[in-house]
């Protein structure tokens, strides 16, 4: 019986089994240093009062009772945050769908417009790109002197509370490239046939977009309203390159929080309990749409 099992075991582990393991090792290494270890680490960080550089002492759940019931900039910068996802991911989808709809034709020069379309989001995340939005919207930047030129009056897009926010926002819906491109894709792959026959029918134009279009492409706009949900409660890089969260805090999202507790005040163990509130709040928003999805979803193999 030993033998058998020993005979077993030489023919599951081949020498190529062996090598594919071996190519396997770096990424092994990669993700628990880079991405398993910190994930544990922030966890047991956040249940402390540890500083950089300091011992680590527990104090259970003071960090968490502190952020909800003593720290004013936390909602500030939660409410921040998901204004932000709420400007941005539907700002962002529509506007790629629109675009990906327009493009989605067969004319002369097509191909380039497309490239076109989609070479702001090779830029995405970019700190130039925030910079470079930064000098056009700051207080005699480019948007003011334009305006001024023939007339208008300027405006302080980077100064004003209520200006500050939709104005990062603009910057992230602009760099909507990638959506694009998925959306495209579905299009391309919807039967013709449907649409011939809903003409037959009568059918106009919104009835087509929204009984033929919606429910053909409907797990790629899914996808894509998943993950620009989940990339923008987490955006770090406009708000921080542009504003700095200012002004008055009325764009300090919670990454900034985040990056200020743990690097400026070097208070990692509350910025740990920081990046599991914003990880708790990325989930529920992730479980919510997979939860709803089931209801204008639709996949090619269901019955």
């Amino acid at each position: 019986m030993a033998k058998t099992s020993a005979v077993t075991m030489k023919k599951h582990y081949t020498k190529r089994d062996c090598k594919g393991l071996l190519y396997l090792i770096p990424w092994l290494v990669g993700f628990a240093v880079l991405q398993l270890y910190p994930f544990i680490t922030s966890l047991v960080y956040s249940f402390s009062d540890y500083t950089m550089g300091g011992s680590l002492n527990f104090t259970g759940l003071d960090n968490y009772i502190k952020l909800f019931t003593r720290d004013r900039d936390f909602w500030n910068s939660l409410k921040v945050t998901l204004l932000f996802g709420l400007y941005v991911v539907p700002g962002k989808v529509i506007l790629a769908l629109l675009v990906a709809m327009f493009l989605n034709r067969n004319i002369r020069g097509i191909g380039i417009v497309r490239t076109l379309y989609y070479i702001p989001s090779l830029f995405g995340g970019s700190v130039a790109i925030a910079l470079l939005w930064r000098l056009m919207f700051m207080d005699g930047g480019i948007i003011n002197s334009m305006a001024a030129a023939i007339g208008l009056p300027e405006a302080s897009f980077l100064g004003d509370t209520h200006y500050a926010l939709p104005t990062i926002c603009l910057l992230e819906i602009w760099q909507f490239g990638s959506s694009m491109v998925m959306l495209l894709a579905a299009l391309k792959i919807v039967p013709k046939e449907l649409y011939e026959a809903a003409e037959i029918d009568g059918g106009g134009r919104w009835v087509k977009f929204w009984h033929i279009t919606i429910p053909q492409i409907s797990p790629i706009l899914f996808f894509s309203i998943l993950n620009q949900t989940i990339q923008e409660l987490q955006n770090f890089t406009s708000p921080y390159t542009i504003t700095d969260g200012g002004p008055l805090k009325s764009t300090n999202v919670l990454g900034i929080l985040l990056y200020k507790q743990g690097f400026s005040y070097f208070k990692m163990g509350y910025a740990s309990a920081i990046s599991w509130i914003e990880f708790i709040v990325i989930l529920i928003f992730t479980l919510l749409l997979f939860g709803t999805s089931k209801f204008w979803v639709h996949y090619a193999d269901e019955t």
